[in-house]
């Protein structure tokens, strides 16, 4: 991976409410806030871990 990071675009599908205030804040930690809100993150080890806790919220795609 020289001089290329991978990166990952995640949405909001489904909101926190509801669900425990770990989650929640996995949600905020990722920079999700509204619904249908995304982000461009990079795709290493602790951001894959976030996006497995709260996997049932999101959507996830590759982006180049």
């Amino acid at each position: 991976m020289a001089g290329k990071s991978k990166n990952i675009k995640v949405t909001l599908k489904k909101s926190g409410i509801g669900y425990s205030e770990r989650q929640r804040k996995t949600l905020l930690g990722l920079g999700l806030r509204k619904l249908r809100s995304s982000k461009v993150l990079k795709d290493t080890g602790a951001v894959r871990g976030m996006l497995e806790k709260v996997r049932h919220l999101i959507e996830v795609e590759s982006v180049s």
